[in-house]
């Protein structure tokens, strides 16, 4: 007996602790192993989790951020734009843009205000610092807005220091062309534009532009400069208008 215990019994107890260790994993279903692998990979697991919810924390920060910063540029053009039809007729309304194609930036805008709200076509659109445009077509809850500044655009005007009367064409930006029906030359850089009293389109007196620069062809072309910056408009006020076309 001796003899084989000492052949044999270290390798008995082997088998026994084996067997043993084996029957314990499987009466707690493998919870030390799993106990032992969290332990083990821990540290390096919080290190990785704590670096993504900073990434989502900073991330989430920014859109924090850039959403205040929006909401301000809205507010800050709202207030502007509201402050300055205080100064026009009570029956102004104010309406946001709602639709603008990437194509024809320049040409039309649709609006969130429609007949509902009391908008016809025919109306006039203003923007901060001057004329937009004017209503087109009109639904319920909607209208669109031929801007100044589209190609087909015509405005009756007037240099306003000199009493010289025109039109206003569109070339799809911020820049428009007048045109004189009497050719002078006393025009200087920064004369005011204002819409004329021959318009049968719009009202007069509503600020357009200023001059930025003259030239000769085929007569005195003069480019104006758009007080509207027509470009990033978010809202506008409607003012009604009756027509002078029969």
């Amino acid at each position: 007996m001796s003899r084989w215990w000492d052949r044999y019994g270290f390798r008995a107890i082997l088998v026994v602790v084996a067997l043993t260790i084996a029957l314990w994993v499987k009466q707690t279903q493998g919870a030390i192993i799993s106990e032992v692998y969290y332990y083990a990979v821990s540290p390096f697991q919080s290190q990785a989790q704590l670096t993504l919810e900073d990434r989502l924390t900073n991330a989430r920060i920014l859109e924090l951020e850039q959403s205040v910063t929006e909401l301000s540029q809205q507010n800050q053009q709202l207030k502007q734009l509201l402050n300055y039809s205080s100064t026009q007729p009570e029956t102004t309304i104010a309406a946001p843009i709602i639709a603008r194609n990437r194509d024809r930036w320049w040409n039309r805008v649709t609006l969130g205000k429609g007949s509902q709200d009391g908008v016809r076509a025919g109306y006039t659109v203003m923007g901060i610092g001057g004329l937009v445009g004017r209503i087109t077509h009109v639904t319920p809850h909607t209208s669109k807005v031929l801007l100044v500044s589209d190609n087909t655009s015509r405005v009756g005007a007037i240099l306003s220091r000199t009493r010289q009367f025109g039109y206003i064409k569109g070339k799809g930006s911020s820049t428009v062309t007048m045109h004189l029906f009497e050719q002078i030359i006393d025009i200087k850089p920064g004369d005011e534009i204002a819409t004329s009293s021959l318009s049968k389109l719009f009202p007069p007196g509503l600020p357009l532009g200023k001059v930025s620069s003259t030239k000769k062809n085929k007569g005195i072309e003069i480019e104006v400069e758009l007080n509207a910056s027509i470009d990033v408009l978010e809202w506008v006020t409607i003012q009604p208008f009756q027509s002078k076309l029969n």
